[in-house]
């Protein structure tokens, strides 16, 4: 009798429990939708935790990074990786490696010597220096213990990554560089929505002549090759020019080629939309064109917008590092994870000291994120088709 009456009510629980639900998702907005919807994305949310921490590094580089962006150790060139591990009786701990020539082949190696490991910790004392160029700090989140080593000159060099050809530490590198790779994209962006939302906004509003001109003009930007004509741009930039100047040169010829897919999209939207009740209404009052298209009429497709911008960061990143790569973007002193590739260009190189094209690991996982959070937010962009179906 105890079963029947739980099930009676587990019964009429769950047909209540429902219609609450249907109800207070009928009382969201569209943005709060999206953000169920996307919410309920796994690999979306995942990819946005991993790009939230990759930006938080970037931002506190210095307090991430073991070593300065230019310190060297002369006595550890092309050094292979020491990746840390953990004993009971040693803690976290690295292998001390030592630089051998041999006498006959006169080849460069390091081997193994053994004896007492290198001790590692969190927020340890290391190399004086200041965050953001302004707060002067010495700890750092993860590095070698100086408690162990009472003299600094006795404190040993660790690379977790291995190191370039100049004595760099590689992964203190590529968390430098990922302050330039990855605000490059977010500065390209905002560039591009700039240009894209305005131009295909005239375009879709406008129509008629001046409509058929911007589109014959994006048709002519699309028909030229990317990459040819990055590599043209870029090879115009004088070699004086600042690490500041440079950086953005490469933005803005990054972004002279990405707008014109998001014009399109916004000057479909407003074709389409142009007409309706309320933007007849808003000229009728005697709204200024400009305040239509983007107070009324951009603001109804501002998730399509969202979603193409996201869907372009990758293309960003990776036209950095192709123009950088080639030698032909940003050049040293500045450090980004296409700069750091350049020592990766002789396939020789590559085929004795693979660790220096572990940036191509971090380029690749940042644009995987970028495309999968896209696709998570294309997704929830029409909740209303989930939701009604």
């Amino acid at each position: 009798m105890s079963d029947s009456s739980a099930l009676s009510k587990n019964s009429d629980s769950t047909p209540g429990s429902a219609a609450i639900e249907t109800r207070d998702e009928s009382v969201l907005s569209q943005w709060q939708l999206i953000r169920l919807k996307f919410s309920k994305h796994k690999v979306a949310m995942f990819s946005l935790y991993f790009l939230g921490l990759l930006y938080f590094i970037a931002v506190f580089a210095e307090f991430f990074a073991p070593y300065g962006r230019v310190t060297r150790q002369e006595d550890m060139l092309s050094a292979p990786p020491m990746l840390p591990g953990f004993s009971f009786k040693s803690g976290l701990s690295a292998e001390r490696i030592e630089a051998y020539r041999n006498p006959i082949t006169l080849k460069s190696s390091y081997l193994k010597t053994g004896g007492d490991p290198i001790r590692l910790g969190f927020f340890v004392k290391g190399e004086p220096y200041k965050l953001w160029g302004l707060v002067p700090m010495e700890r750092r989140f993860f590095g070698v213990k100086s408690s162990y080593y009472k003299d600094a000159a006795e404190k040993p060099f660790v690379a977790f990554f291995g190191t370039d050809r100049f004595g760099h530490d590689i992964f203190s590198r590529i968390i430098f560089g990922s302050r330039v790779s990855l605000s490059i994209g977010l500065v390209s962006i905002f560039i591009t929505f700039l240009l894209g939302a305005i131009i295909g906004g005239v375009s879709g509003y406008a129509g008629g002549r001046i409509d058929n001109f911007i589109q014959r003009m994006i048709e002519i930007i699309n028909s030229f090759p990317s990459l040819p004509l990055w590599m043209a741009l870029g090879a115009i930039f004088p070699l004086t020019w600042s690490p500041l100047t440079a950086y953005f040169a490469i933005t803005i010829v990054i972004s002279f080629l990405g707008w014109t897919g998001l014009a399109r999209v916004v000057r479909g939207k407003i074709l389409s939309l142009r007409e309706e009740d309320y933007a007849i209404a808003a000229r009728l009052i005697g709204a200024s064109h400009g305040r239509i298209i983007f107070k009324h009429l951009m603001p109804g497709f501002t998730s399509h917008i969202i979603v193409t911008l996201t869907l372009s960061v990758p293309g960003m990143i990776l036209g950095e590092t192709a123009l950088s790569f080639l030698g032909l973007g940003l050049r040293p002193p500045i450090v980004s994870w296409g700069v750091m590739l350049q020592d990766a260009i002789n396939p020789q190189v590559v085929v004795n000291y693979p660790w220096l094209l572990t940036p191509v690991l971090f380029i690749a996982l940042t644009v995987l994120s970028f495309n999968f959070l896209g696709d998570g937010l294309r997704d929830a962009a029409d909740p209303y088709a989930t939701t009604s179906s």
